[in-house]
């Protein structure tokens, strides 16, 4: 593959042979239904969407009108109309109601649409994942009138689709749920709720899940009930919440984040203590894999932005590609970004499967954690990289480098940050959820059925997970130590896992004649599982430096 000197204008589906390949593994009927769709899709973010984060990003910001010239609350934020245009149009191309109707795509597919979306604008995925996990609670577990009532709402295609929030996070709690101090106040067929919601994105969507503590409810998690809370109410007027102001951010500067007063507002009951909160982690975890795959669709960006420039630079009398150094650099992003795209859309599968088979919901929560852990951090890196390798030009905002840095910084804490995953990774690794035996299962079942030529990288894989076994060991035998590691295990763990399903990609690779996966398996153990000693001054050239120019162009290595 050749690189053109810029990103913007490419279709951003059409150029990713590694994406074609992860959704055909997982469903290949699925992805040659709606592979048009995709690239449709894709030609649109490359070009349109991505002019118009740019100009949201520098010159267009939404603003913030709480009252109107009487002094009544009308809680209006104003976008720039091209931010407006192509946030409709994304409901259109059916990035949420793809998953709904007669014959709905499954879920991976729209999650494809959100990592494609990240590369161009991390700000327009933020709603549409929100609205996506209210579209989902909703639909699959909220009572049949709300589902009648609403869900067409949210999955319309015609430009007119409501957009979803999930009100969750209160300025003493934070990532403590359940310290809220929202009370919920039952009428007689409806809810009024009041309290300050701290932190919320897509702060004017149309419908927004809340959670709130019903009068007389107990403390903590269990306490909490789940609301739905309209903006508008059937007659028109708005509801009695007031935004007090809108989040001066670091970036995700295109979608509008405020604080909420909720002041005796009106809402309807979609499940009571305890499964408030348990419905509110279902939202929270089609969220978490739309983290994973906007991590990954940053380091894509990234990557493509890093590799074009430096096609095309020429300095000191020959392109910089050629020079060792650099591409040690490049490799260093494509190898996370390969092993990462893997490693999100094993959740996203995981996901689907889910649906059909409640036995998976352990394999999902893990996997999950996982992925958002490890992608988010590589996002962050591969970012700052892309604009260590440009140089000047990657600093300044003649280039999308600087925006993809600030955004990429989100996917850390959005739906929890790396330590709340890491307690997750704990609560599942206990007897009463099994999840080391999933773990396990997964790994091992990828390692049975690799080929001979893969020995070597399974015989380090296989290791990997007995350090973990070890670790878990550990843990469960002096619990005090749970609380310091947990965060290390998370780490071991993702990167096993991370590695196991890059060599299942590379041998069902090497089964079609192709050797570029089982080079990119090979430099991720490298990375990871390597000595240090080994990792410092050799003399050997590895494979990455002899396959370069195919493994950046993702070509075919016989």
């Amino acid at each position: 593959m050749r690189y053109a000197r810029e990103v913007r204008g490419q279709n951003l589906y059409a150029i990713d042979p590694r994406l074609h390949s992860v959704l055909g593994r997982i469903d290949g009927a699925a992805h040659a239904r709606f592979a048009p769709a995709l690239a449709d899709f894709g030609a649109w973010v490359g070009d349109t969407v991505d002019r118009e984060a740019e100009y949201t990003d520098r010159f267009g910001r939404p603003t913030l009108e709480t009252y109107d010239l009487d002094g009544a609350t009308v809680n209006r934020v104003r976008y720039n109309p091209a931010w407006q245009a192509v946030a409709r149009e994304a409901y259109m191309k059916g990035v949420v109601g793809l998953n709904y109707g007669p014959e709905p795509a499954p879920f991976a597919t729209t999650f494809a649409m959100g990592y494609l979306l990240s590369q161009a604008d991390v700000s327009l995925h933020c709603p549409v994942t929100m609205t996506g996990a209210v579209a989902y609670v909703l639909d699959r577990h909220g009572p049949p009138e709300l589902r009648a009532r609403y869900l067409a709402d949210l999955v319309r295609r015609d430009g007119r689709a409501l957009t979803g929030g999930t009100w969750a996070t209160e300025l003493h709690g934070g990532s403590d749920v359940g310290g809220s101090t929202t009370i919920a106040r039952a009428r007689n067929d409806h809810v009024r709720l009041a309290g300050l919601k701290w932190f919320v994105s897509n702060v004017d969507g149309g419908l927004a899940l809340a959670t709130a503590r019903p009068e007389g409810a107990p403390p903590g998690t269990a306490g909490l009930g789940l609301y739905l809370v309209p903006m508008t109410l059937d007659d028109g007027t708005p509801n009695a919440l007031r935004i007090r102001r809108l989040k001066d951010k670091l970036g995700t500067c295109g979608i509008a984040t405020g604080e909420v007063d909720l002041v005796d507002a009106w809402s309807l009951e979609v499940a009571p203590p305890p499964q408030g909160f348990k419905l509110m982690m279902k939202a929270l975890e089609i969220s978490r894999i739309h983290n994973a795959v906007a991590s990954v669709g940053l380091q894509r960006r990234a990557f493509l932005e890093a590799v074009s420039y430096a096609s095309h630079r020429q300095a000191f009398g020959q392109t910089i590609t050629a020079y060792p150094m650099l591409q040690d650099e490049l490799l260093a992003i494509l190898v996370e970004l390969d092993a990462d795209l893997v490693l999100a859309f094993e959740a996203a599968r995981a996901f689907d499967r889910e649906q059909q088979d409640p036995a998976e919901t352990t394999w999902l929560r893990l996997v999950t954690a996982l992925a958002k852990y490890r992608t988010a951090e590589n996002a962050n890196r591969a970012c700052r990289s892309a604009i260590e390798i440009i140089g000047g030009n990657g600093y300044t905002y003649d280039m999308a480098t600087p925006r993809l840095l600030r955004d990429a910084q989100v996917t850390t804490v959005w739906e929890g940050p790396a330590n709340i995953q890491a307690l997750e990774v704990l609560r599942l690794l206990s007897p009463r959820y099994g999840g080391f035996a999933a773990f396990t299962a997964r790994i091992e079942a990828v390692l049975a059925r690799l080929p001979d030529a893969l020995a070597g990288a399974a015989q380090t894989v296989a290791g990997a997970l007995e350090d973990c076994r070890a670790a878990v060991k550990l843990i469960a035998a002096e619990p005090t130590l749970a609380a310091r590691h947990a965060r290390r295990l998370m780490a071991l763990m993702a990167d096993t896992l991370a590695a196991a399903l890059a060599l299942d990609d590379a041998a069902a690779g090497l089964a079609a004649g192709d050797r570029r996966m089982a080079i990119v398996a090979e430099l991720l153990l490298e990375r990871h599982f390597t000595p240090a000693p080994r990792r410092g001054i050799v003399r050997d050239e590895n494979a990455g430096h002899r396959h370069f120019e195919a493994l950046i162009g993702y070509d075919p290595i016989v």
